[in-house]
């Protein structure tokens, strides 16, 4: 059965539109808390509370790159942006000095190569809203991030995306292995969620061993610029 909408997939300008993209980005980012909160390592109740600053803050900050999946119905004009809905997303964190990305030896990570030799970006936050689900989104969602890391500069050559995944999660296991990432070490929820920039988000007391138990799963893909 055709599908009732068209889909397509972008980069969020810093500078273009923000306002209208921060309040579009809140309307998917609180969906998707309210959806799937165990899939954040933040809370419908923390960001519903969040200002129109602050949402402009988060696409903005200079280490963060956020791509969208959005939606348009077919019987709608692709050009009006009212008709268009955000249905997914996917966030880059980086580029990462060597020195920043390295793990301790026990998480079994490869060791990092030079900064001059390369680049190196965490990928995060992959959702898509359920009714859309089903018709390979996320994975294209996540090509056009490494799309945009091949062609926004030329060097250094080589370029090394990394994520981490909750241990037993196969199906997104499975699209990260389609996508080219493979299997690279085994990570702490500590490390995870510094990895992320969430490490205000880890609890001072309480929970440590929670916080120290090598159970996600640390999946790279190695892609080189042209």
């Amino acid at each position: 059965m055709a599908s009732k909408y068209t889909y397509s997939f972008f980069r969020i300008s810093k500078t273009d539109g923000i306002s209208a993209s921060a309040q579009k980005y809140r309307e998917l980012r609180l969906q998707a808390l309210k959806t799937s909160p165990g899939s954040f390592s933040s809370t419908y109740e923390i960001e519903a509370a969040f200002i129109d600053t602050d949402w402009i803050d988060r696409l903005t900050v200079p280490d963060r790159e956020v791509f969208i999946c959005a939606a348009t119905p077919t019987d709608k004009d692709p050009s009006c942006p009212s008709d268009i809905q955000w249905v997914g997303q996917v966030t880059l964190r980086g580029p990462a000095s060597s020195a920043d990305f390295e793990l301790p030896p026990e998480a079994g990570q490869p060791p990092q190569r030079s900064d001059e030799e390369e680049e190196r970006w965490q990928m995060l936050s992959l959702f898509t809203l359920p009714e859309h689900r089903g018709r390979g989104l996320g994975g294209k969602l996540c090509q056009a991030s490494i799309d945009y890391l091949r062609s926004y500069r030329s060097s250094p050559k080589d370029v090394q995306v990394r994520l981490m995944v909750k241990a037993g999660n196969d199906v997104t296991v499975e699209l990260y292995r389609r996508l080219g990432f493979i299997h690279a070490g085994k990570a702490t929820l500590a490390e995870a969620f510094i990895a992320n920039g969430d490490k205000h988000l880890i609890p001072k007391d309480g929970n440590e061993a929670m916080f120290s138990v090598r159970q996600g799963l640390i999946m790279i893909s190695r892609i080189s610029r042209s």
